[in-house]
């Protein structure tokens, strides 16, 4: 990996600061509530106290930090739903909404209009693909079970 240990003790700073804004809307850091941060890193050489110390990462290949930096960030998501109120429920697959081609932070209310409009689009009965609209089904049934 090409970070040296001061380039990366720089980047993990800015992603404390990056938590902070998306959790605590750039207030000061609420001492209440422990930053998935703490969890995750630590910027002391030393530090094996944590998910991945410092040393780890520096040992890391690019793709290893990429996906390190994707867990962390699902996590620092994912705890700023549950302190708003948002349940699990209210979120959906991105995976499944792409395919939809709609964005990650869409409601059911613009899933069930796209639904509706690729699924006119695909239908059989409309000289529509057979497969792509299997396909559409099931993406949908997907979601719409994430649900219940």
């Amino acid at each position: 990996m090409p970070y040296t240990i001061p380039l990366l003790k720089h980047k993990l700073r800015q992603l404390r600061k990056l938590e902070q804004t998306i959790r605590f809307k750039g207030q000061s850091d609420d001492t209440a509530r422990k930053l998935v941060w703490e969890v995750f890193f630590s910027s002391k050489p030393g530090d094996i106290n944590v998910k991945y110390p410092l040393r780890r990462l520096v040992a890391m290949s690019e793709a290893e930090y990429k996906s390190v930096i994707e867990e962390f960030f699902f996590r620092v998501y994912y705890q700023s739903y549950k302190e708003n109120g948002l349940s699990v429920n209210d979120v959906y697959e991105p995976h499944l909404l792409a395919l939809l081609g709609l964005p990650p932070y869409v409601g059911i209310q613009e899933v069930k209009k796209r639904f509706r409009e690729l699924a006119m689009r695909y239908h059989p009965d409309h000289g529509g693909d057979a497969e792509k609209f299997i396909e559409l089904m099931g993406v949908y049934a997907q979601i719409t079970g994430e649900r219940k």
